[in-house]
């Protein structure tokens, strides 16, 4: 038996290697091969992003009208992951990266088009200096001005630089602080100048005060007028001029209470029930048993010493209502609005009287909302008692029992 990994292979002595037959394959033939995508694209079918690195089994074919110094171009065939659309790229040897062909955009190649963009000026303009010496003579120009005015700009800059070394910055915060410093004394002395103005005005004001008291003092006393009963000095304006002319100009603008008789018929006292006696004794008390009310009456019948304030505390409503007469209930419900609902309104729970639901259940909804309304809790004696001192004895019983 022959060995089986061998380095040299039997040939018979009659081998002939032309007579064996050559496969003719085509030029374009394709290829499955396992590679990553080389850059970031986006699907133009579905809008798909395909990253740089996810790894695809493609197909690969040779270029066959292209080829960069005798370097073959190959295209390799993708499909989209998510709408299964075809994409194409091939190589770029020029550039040394790979060209998107068809089915999808390049994303983030700014930086490649500005220099695609650099090497065809660049390119352009090496043409116009070929066959025109005017025009090489004018862009050596137009380098050499903007030359100088790149130096003029660097010099200001350095001179700029150099400025801002010798500044002394302990200086200029230490200006700063005085400044602040001179600030706040002068705001110190403002406030002292307007403390004195004040005290100043004050003390004049005083002044001027003490010498009218003075020459109300040096007036000749006014002559007292006989009083007419032993009362009337509790009706004396005691109040000095001034006060008076501070209340005169509060009632000017607010008004006033007082006890005469222009409020008295503006409220009504609480109808008292007639309590009469068979011996006819809430007859002989007047008004308070008629159950007349204070308004009905005019302004000089009332009792001495009330006021119209004083009636305020006996105001009651003009209509009293009976006890016994039962509260009256609107009765009208409001349509529900269309669901969605925040909850479950309909259930038995909530108890909302006013609002109809019947126009958004069916006949399924009515039945589990009769299911949920739990007829048999009325019935439930167990919401009478508390069980949980029962409860409680019966766990300590049973837990003795088990420690026993």
């Amino acid at each position: 038996m022959s060995e089986r990994k061998v380095l040299n292979k039997y040939y018979p002595p009659d081998f002939d290697p032309s007579k064996i037959p050559k496969l003719k394959l085509p030029k374009d033939r394709q290829y499955v091969v396992r590679l990553m995508a080389p850059f970031n694209m986006r699907c133009k079918t579905c809008g798909e992003y395909i990253y740089k690195g996810k790894k695809f089994n493609a197909r690969k074919e040779t270029v066959q009208s292209e080829s960069y110094l005798g370097l073959p171009i190959f295209r390799f065939y993708i499909k989209c992951t998510r709408c299964l659309a075809e994409i194409t790229f091939k190589t770029d040897p020029e550039n040394t990266d790979y060209a998107m062909e068809h089915g999808a955009t390049r994303n983030f190649q700014a930086e490649k088009l500005l220099e695609e963009e650099e090497k065809r000026v660049q390119k352009e303009r090496e043409d116009e200096e070929l066959n025109n010496p005017m025009k090489v003579l004018e862009n050596r120009t137009k380098d050499s001005k903007l030359e100088m005015e790149v130096l003029e700009n660097l010099q200001e800059l350095k001179e700029l630089n150099q400025r801002q070394a010798h500044v002394d910055f302990e200086s200029m915060l230490q200006q700063y602080k005085d400044y602040e410093e001179e600030q706040k004394r002068r705001a110190v002395e403002e406030d002292e100048q307007e403390m004195k103005a004040m005290l100043e005005q004050a003390q004049a004001r005083r002044l001027l005060e003490d010498s009218d008291s003075d020459e109300e003092s040096a007036r000749p006393p006014a002559k007292s007028l006989p009083k007419a009963k032993p009362t009337d000095f509790l009706q004396e304006d005691s109040e000095p001029q001034a006060k008076k002319l501070k209340v005169e100009s509060w009632e000017r603008s607010i008004g006033k209470l007082s006890s005469k008789a222009e409020l008295s018929g503006l409220v009504a006292t609480k109808k008292k029930p007639n309590h009469s006696s068979p011996n006819g004794a809430g007859a002989q008390n007047g008004p308070r048993g008629s159950g007349v009310s204070h308004a009905s009456q005019p302004s000089g019948s009332r009792p001495p010493g009330t006021s119209s304030l004083s009636l305020l505390g006996a105001y009651s409503d003009s209509e009293d209502i009976a006890t016994n007469e039962e509260v009256p209930v609107n009765k009208m419900k409001v349509k529900m609005k269309p669901r969605p609902w925040s909850k479950h309104w309909e259930h038995p729970k909530f108890n909302i009287q006013g609002i109809n639901f019947d126009f958004y259940l069916t006949e399924k909804d009515h039945k589990k909302v009769k299911a949920w309304s739990m007829p048999w809790r009325e019935f439930d004696m167990m919401k009478e008692y508390d069980t949980s001192k029962l409860g409680k004895k019966i766990w300590e019983e049973v837990n003795a029992e088990v420690k026993n």
